[in-house]
């Protein structure tokens, strides 16, 4: 059989296995190499909910997509043009993300009798049972031939068995024309005191990519060229990391050290763990028994003077509420991170979705108003957790930051910044005062607050959870409660002249404004490519800030006939919208799975909203 090398401009490969077969990292090396050779990439892990599912089933299945393209890429693909399946569950799993025309990586060894019962199929033949019979289906003894690879390396089993999935990396590596020269030197990196794995999982890699070079069932090999690139250093970075690196730089830029006070909790745990990374640049963090002495740390650490912060999920957010209102109380700066997942309760820690809006707008007691910011993009959580930062020193509030598993977890490349691009952070922090020190007298602009660091002579103020008068005594008087509550609220509702004005992609005027917020901005803003392709009279408000909404939000909503709200929630954002602008009538279209949207499903939504 002739062997051809096809031009491409994209493809989408999903890796899949069981939770102990290595498949993120297959999938993040396979990310990593396709991003050092140029392609535009975004991925998509995909991590199983329990903490150790039974081995086999379909609980247990962990997957990694990746898209690569020439192009513009802004989600990590709906459905896959390659999917690797390393045992019957995971076939089982994600075989409904297969296309047509997609070719099917199986390892055989697995597929035996014992493995398709624990993966629940009904018949010996999963293909004809799956309805996949007409894909490009390649089945291959993975597991043995990683056994034969390296017999002679002096590994045990266990070991040997654990490095088939660089034998399944270099079948990849050759269907796609990847350079494996990343992922050797990733490897002598990883295993530098173990010269014998670097030797084995090297050999392996090589011989998997061999191997797909002399069977018959690979009949075509991919090219993806590099993406055309604005000159720069890049580097590709997952939402996580990004939110860590954005705090650190708001930390430098405000000249204030960082303090990060937090409790573990899926999927916000890696912000913590890279921040305790660079205590070099100021940085200290404490990881505290639970996630209520998370944030009054971060409270505390405020008053002393730190750039404060906390880290949490939906259920850790919760919890937090009450300190929320304390913070807002004193008038601190405090910036709250809550990476979403599916909820309520512990829900499904591992899967994405946009469900604690309402929880960031109104999860707290009495008049208790919180500037809330979303990120859209894993590279955009650094401008998001920079600028949340900036806010919340410079008005002297608590600032609530939303992102998602879904972009938390996943990467995109990113070219990294020069620090001068970026404005300076000048916190109203105050060393001395010729009268006497009023702490709650504010900036006239701003309505602002001073931040008096603890032993300042003639500073000296109190601070806590009672409410206070200007002059900073404990006040009960009730016109001065109510006043108090009004210029709290005005400072936050200020912060609207500070923000950008929102901007529309596509049309700005005519017939449908698809509206979006936070993670969903990949799907959204390529769905509307693709409705623009097709002729359709359609433009895209995506919002970032949430709490207060830009100034123009009416004026744009008021130059299209309809306006339809899409996000990962029962309408949230859609109710909030109707709450501040009642005027506009806004249709819907949601999705509460625990899964991104599919760009097709948000095509077809709008093109049914466009003709009623």
């Amino acid at each position: 059989m002739q062997h051809k090398v096809i031009d491409t401009d994209e493809v989408v490969i999903r890796f899949s296995g069981d939770s102990g077969d290595g498949m993120q990292l297959t999938g993040t090396l396979f990310a990593d190499a396709s991003a050092l050779y140029g392609n535009e990439i975004s991925t998509f892990p995909d991590y199983p909910a329990e903490i150790r599912a039974p081995q086999g089933t379909i609980s247990g299945v962990s997957g990694f997509q990746v898209h690569i393209g020439s192009g513009e890429v802004k989600t990590p693909g709906d459905y896959c043009d390659v999917l690797v399946a390393m045992n019957p569950a995971a076939l089982k799993a994600n075989a409904k993300w297969a296309k047509p025309t997609a070719t099917i990586i199986l390892d055989t060894d697995n597929f035996d009798e014992k493995g398709l019962a624990k993966a629940g199929f009904k018949t010996d033949n999963p293909f004809t049972e799956l309805k996949i019979d007409d894909r490009n289906l390649i089945l291959s003894p993975i597991t043995t031939l990683t056994k034969e690879s390296l017999k002679d390396s002096g590994l045990d089993n266990k070991s040997i068995i654990r490095s088939k999935n660089m034998f399944v990396l270099g079948m990849c590596y050759y269907m796609f024309n990847r350079p494996m020269e990343y992922t050797e030197a990733y490897l002598k990196r990883k295993f530098k005191k173990k010269p014998q794995l670097i030797d084995a999982n090297i050999k392996v890699l090589r011989d998997g990519a061999n191997y797909a070079a002399n069977i018959q069932a690979i009949p075509n090999t991919y090219k993806i060229d590099p993406a055309p690139a604005v000159p720069g250093l890049y580097r590709n970075i997952s939402g996580n990391q990004a939110t860590a690196w954005g705090l650190l730089a708001a930390s430098e830029k405000s000249g204030r050290p960082l303090f990060c006070g937090s409790y573990p909790i899926t999927p916000a745990t890696n912000i913590l763990e890279e921040l305790a990374i660079h205590k070099y640049l100021g940085a200290k963090t404490l990881q505290c028994e639970d996630e209520i002495s998370g944030i009054c740390t971060a409270i505390g650490a405020a008053y002393a003077g730190n750039f404060a912060v906390t880290t949490t999920s939906g259920p850790g957010f919760s919890l937090k509420s009450e300190a929320l209102g304390l913070a807002t109380m004193t008038e601190l700066p405090l910036v709250i991170v809550d990476v979403q997942r599916s909820g309520p309760s512990t829900g499904i820690p591992t899967k994405t979705e946009q469900t604690d809006l309402n929880q960031a707008l109104y999860g707290r007691n009495g008049e208790c108003p919180i500037a809330v910011i979303a990120a859209h993009s894993p590279s955009n959580c650094f401008d998001a957790a920079f600028y949340a930062g900036k806010y919340a020193m410079e008005h002297m509030m608590p600032v609530i930051l939303l992102t998602e598993g879904f972009i938390a977890n996943g990467t995109e490349p990113w070219k990294i910044p020069s620090m001068s691009d970026y404005p300076a952070i000048n916190p109203p922090i105050i060393d001395k005062c010729d009268g006497p020190f009023k702490p709650f007298e504010r900036d006239p602009e701003t309505y602002a607050r001073k931040w008096a660091f603890p032993g300042k002579v003639g500073l000296e103020h109190r601070v806590g959870g009672l409410e206070k008068s200007p002059n900073g005594a404990i006040s009960n008087d009730p016109i001065v409660h109510e006043q108090m509550v009004a210029r709290r609220a005005e400072k936050v509702k200020r912060l609207a002249n500070y923000i950008p004005e929102q901007n529309v992609l596509g049309d700005q005027e005519g017939e449908m404004l698809i509206v979006s917020w936070g993670g969903t901005f990949g799907h959204t803003y390529t769905a509307l490519k693709q409705l623009k392709k097709e002729g359709f009279n359609v433009g895209l408000a995506h919002f970032d800030f949430i709490f207060p909404l830009p100034k123009n939000t009416a004026e744009v909503f008021s130059k299209f006939k309809k306006i339809i709200v899409c996000e990962l929630n029962s309408g949230q954002f859609a109710n909030y919208l109707r709450a501040m602008h009642p005027d506009f009538k806004y249709m819907q279209y949601n999705k509460v799975q625990g899964q991104p949207f599919i760009v097709q499903d948000v095509v077809a939504a709008v093109k049914a909203a466009y003709e009623k």
